[in-house]
């Protein structure tokens, strides 16, 4: 269980969401085995750095010209029209993508309807973190995270596709390093 203060230690620039994220986060992480030191240090690591140290729970839309090729995306199961937009990152592991939102609301809900009609739900405090323990834990990487350090760059590729802010997610595991024993 991690601690409000180790959670303003690693994520300082969270302010006073550290308080409406910490008991969702602790229970996303006891449900979804994030029960070691390396994997708690990771999983904050990484959710710090896609969340922007829990200030956004929702992709920052422009669109850019990354986020207008969500429309009608296949891979991500974007097939009505406004789905690029609709299904924009959520939560603190930015789901996204009408298919990834299907699968996410099977998870976490039993059905695969509720986040499809609500997807606003992911940017909750609760959802927001169990869907990030979810995909978490449903891509394998508590295993990435039991390799360390040596096997982060791997970690952030299975979250984020690329290394897109390898640096801050590096900054924030050696912070919570310091605290997560």
């Amino acid at each position: 269980m991690i601690t409000q203060d180790q959670l303003r230690i690693i994520m300082p620039n969270a302010g006073r969401r550290i308080m409406l994220f910490l008991d969702p986060l602790n229970a996303a992480m006891e449900e979804y085995e994030i029960n070691t030191s390396l994997r708690a240090q990771a999983f904050l690591a990484q959710i710090g750095h896609e969340s922007g140290q829990l200030r956004f729970v929702r992709e920052i839309w422009g669109p850019t010209p990354a986020q207008s090729r969500y429309e009608f995306r296949a891979d991500l199961g974007n097939a009505k029209p406004g789905d690029g937009f609709r299904y924009c990152g959520r939560g603190l592991i930015q789901i996204t993508g009408r298919a990834n939102y299907k699968a996410c609301s099977l998870a976490l809900y039993d059905n695969d309807s509720t986040l499809i009609q609500e997807p606003e739900l992911l940017e909750q405090p609760l959802p927001a973190s169990r869907s990030a323990g979810w995909f978490w834990k449903s891509h394998g990487c508590n295993e990435l995270a039991d390799g360390g350090e040596s096997s982060f760059e791997r970690l952030t590729r299975r979250i984020n596709g690329g290394v897109n802010g390898l640096e801050d997610r590096l900054a924030l595991f050696h912070r919570a390093e310091g605290v997560i024993t």
